[in-house]
């Protein structure tokens, strides 16, 4: 049976603490379900309703699209250890990026480095927990340093310039791209 509130508990919180890695799916009229898994310790509680999460640039704006177009996100993370749990937040997020007047605020929960773009902010309307029973245990075994080896090597004013191309999602949808990046 699945347990539903409409906020972020302690215990819930210090289980998404845990998890090193969670799944974000969003949605809008007439485009694909976009479902990303994400890693990188960028998952950060900020109270019982907001949470927020670093994004790096990487293959898509889908996210970002979804959100300026509908505003609905999920976020989903499964225990791979014991004991087994799937806690999911549904909420409203919005894209924050460098010059917003509120990145500051954000940006101080995390550590940025290169290749972040923005942060998700989300306001969080209910959360729910299932037994995740049928979810395999795994053991992790590391973070891949990949995306961040890439971001090393990149010049900033390449990313920039890549952002300012990039500011459709592949099903056409506006993204607004930074206009500088929060770090070197």
């Amino acid at each position: 049976m699945s347990d539903f509130l409409d906020h972020i508990s302690d215990k819930q919180a210090a289980f998404v603490a845990r998890q090193p890695m969670f799944f974000v799916a969003t949605a809008a009229a007439d485009a694909r379900i976009n479902l990303s898994p994400k890693g990188m310790d960028t998952f950060r509680v900020l109270g019982p309703n907001r949470v927020a999460f670093l994004d790096y640039g990487g293959s898509g704006n889908e996210t970002h699209a979804h959100l300026v177009a509908d505003g609905r996100i999920t976020i989903m993370f499964c225990a791979f250890d014991q004991p087994p749990l799937i806690y999911r937040i549904y909420g409203r997020g919005r894209p924050v990026l460098p010059q917003d007047a509120d990145w500051d605020d954000l940006a101080r929960h995390f550590t940025i480095e290169r290749g972040v773009r923005q942060i998700f902010d989300i306001a969080v309307e209910s959360t729910q927990e299932s037994c995740g029973w049928a979810v395999p245990r795994m053991v992790l075994a590391g973070e891949r340093d990949t995306l961040r080896k890439y971001h090393r090597q990149e010049e900033p004013a390449a990313r920039l310039a890549k952002y300012a191309e990039r500011t459709r999602s592949i099903d056409g949808l506006p993204t607004r791209p930074p206009t500088h990046l929060p770090y070197d």
